[in-house]
């Protein structure tokens, strides 16, 4: 989130026709001349802009933060289990599903594949399918039953509370001390549980959470950006928060739990659609401590289609401040520590640089041509403090994930930031709606994610029925791209050619977003046009 505002910073900085009349030899004349004084219809564009501005920059001192967080506690990373248990406590699995025919069978094998005693482990389906995943769900834990893996399928007729309600629906028949939960597209190694397990045995530990990878991370290009964002996310923020013993959430997958810290706090509740952070936080208030154990990893897919990440990334933006509104008064009543309470402020709001960017999106173009009357000296007292304190901290926070990660490899990272950028900035409007639903208390069912078992460009991605419409967002994102490019066509004819580079990245960013949006839904309709062409008459006709 702070890569929007941090980079619309990097804008406005670069954006002073000041650094043109430097250039141009004047800096005596603005040194001396006195300051530019805005007028007041100058100050009522100015004030808001730099208070937006001062806000993204505090976010992104937060991303410095936890890169401090992450290095200064390295010590009390967590790889091994403090203690190990004397005999094995029972097990649950759950695998709550909705649709996603094309990967319950690679689920159930991989699940039935964890190596754990088969008499102290329960493995649940948890379906609200609507479509064909019913049959096929049924079929495949018939198939593993019969070989005798411990293995039930249980079916909702309704969705009521989504993802929350099937979980707390499994719970009424779970007969395990710890629950491990594991979406549809994850693919767990055999050692998983084993290795989990034991970190349970120091009896205040509620929840264990580990770390994704990305079985399809070279598909594409927008799945290598994809990756680069969440492991930013699961080293940076999941280890820094983790290393400062300060609250962190569980992910929704590839973790487990301690049945009787969920049933401690509330248990799984919908009235928010990140219900994985949601409880995560009324656990750990009710002082139950998490551990995030970042050698333990656990593949899954990431979204190959552009409508299909913003999807994903809406919803857990909605989610985070729905959360944060239910959540944070609970915080800072609490007698937690103010630092632990601050941190959980930054986690749970950060999404609000949405809308704050498209506040700021509507000010550049104006307060650029106000301030290109204030000179290089009016930048370097105001502009360049909020820029050091937010855009590099870009750069550091992503690149540091991927050398923590890749060693030798973590320089080729620099090739995706300015596309990392570009990325970031073109989900401003599905975001920013998101957002605005969530203050606003407007309600949304879960939207999930579609999973097609896409892992290598060989693979043919199926269900385009899974797809959701586009609607207008892709055409506001064209239109904005077309406002910015307006912008760098006046930064060209104003000769504030420093700026062309950095605005050409919000141009590259609305326009790759709606783009892909628009591709993507006219290829869909083309496969079934061809799939209805081919597709052989009934018989007798």
């Amino acid at each position: 989130m702070a890569v929007l505002g941090n980079f619309v910073l990097l804008f406005a900085v670069s954006s002073q026709r000041g650094l043109v009349h430097y250039l141009k030899g004047q800096f005596l004349d603005h040194t001396f001349r006195g300051l530019y004084t805005p007028n007041a219809f100058d100050l009522s564009l100015l004030i808001p802009y730099f208070i937006v501005m001062t806000v993204l920059a505090g976010y992104g001192i937060h991303r410095y933060a936890l890169v401090y967080m992450y290095y200064r506690n390295r010590k009390n990373r967590t790889t091994e289990p403090m203690a190990h248990f004397d005999e094995l406590p029972r097990v649950t699995v759950q695998l709550p599903i909705y649709n996603e025919q094309f990967v319950v069978d690679r689920l159930v094998d991989a699940i039935c594949r964890l190596e754990y005693p088969k008499d102290k482990l329960d493995i649940q389906l948890l379906d609200d399918s609507t479509d064909e995943t019913r049959s096929v769900a049924e079929a495949v834990v018939e198939r593993y039953a019969a070989l005798g893996h411990p293995i039930t399928y249980i079916h909702r007729t309704n969705r009521e509370g989504f993802k929350a309600g099937a979980l707390q629906n499994g719970m009424k028949t779970c007969n395990g001390e710890f629950i491990a939960i594991f979406d549809a597209d994850f693919v767990p190694p055999e050692d998983w549980l084993l290795r989990v397990i034991h970190h349970f045995a120091q009896p205040k530990i509620g929840m264990v959470q580990t770390r994704w990878t990305h079985l399809n991370r070279n598909y594409s290009f927008l799945t290598e950006v994809e990756a680069i964002l969440l492991d930013g996310h699961f080293i940076l923020e999941h280890g820094g928060r983790s290393r400062s013993n300060v609250f962190f959430n569980f992910n929704g997958t590839a973790g487990m739990w301690r049945r009787q810290a969920i049933e401690e706090a509330g248990g799984w509740q919908h009235d928010t659609l990140t219900e994985d952070t949601d409880l995560s936080y009324r656990a750990q208030l009710k002082g139950w401590q998490f551990k995030y154990v970042q050698d333990i990893e656990c593949p899954a897919e990431l979204p190959i289609e552009m409508t299909a990440f913003k999807t994903q990334q809406a919803r857990w933006a909605k989610g985070l401040i729905q959360t944060s509104k239910k959540v944070l008064p609970m915080v800072f009543r609490s007698d937690a520590r103010w630092r632990i309470k601050m941190e959980a402020w930054y986690h749970l709001t950060a999404n609000i640089s949405y809308p704050l960017m498209i506040v700021l999106s509507v000010l550049l173009l104006p307060a650029m041509i106000i301030r290109s009357f204030g000179g290089w000296f009016q930048m370097l007292l105001i502009d360049l403090p909020l820029f050091l304190a937010s855009t590099f901290s870009i750069s550091s926070f992503y690149l540091v994930s991927q050398k923590e990660l890749f060693p030798k490899k973590w320089p080729r990272a620099f090739l995706y930031l300015p596309f990392l950028m570009s990325l970031g900035i073109g989900l401003t409007i599905t975001n920013t709606r998101a957002v605005m639903e969530a203050l606003f208390g407007i309600q949304s069912s879960f939207k999930r994610t579609p999973k097609y078992r896409v892992q290598t460009k060989s693979d043919k991605a199926l269900g385009q029925k899974y797809r959701r419409r586009l609607g207008i967002v892709p055409w506001m994102e064209l239109s904005i791209g077309g406002y910015f490019f307006l912008t760098c066509v006046y930064a060209y004819n104003s000769e504030n050619y420093w700026t062309i580079p950095f605005l050409l990245l919000f141009v590259i960013g609305y326009w790759y977003t709606g783009l892909m949006s628009l591709l993507q839904g006219r290829f869909e309709r083309l496969s079934l046009r061809r799939e209805a062409h081919t597709k052989p008459f009934p018989v007798g006709i």
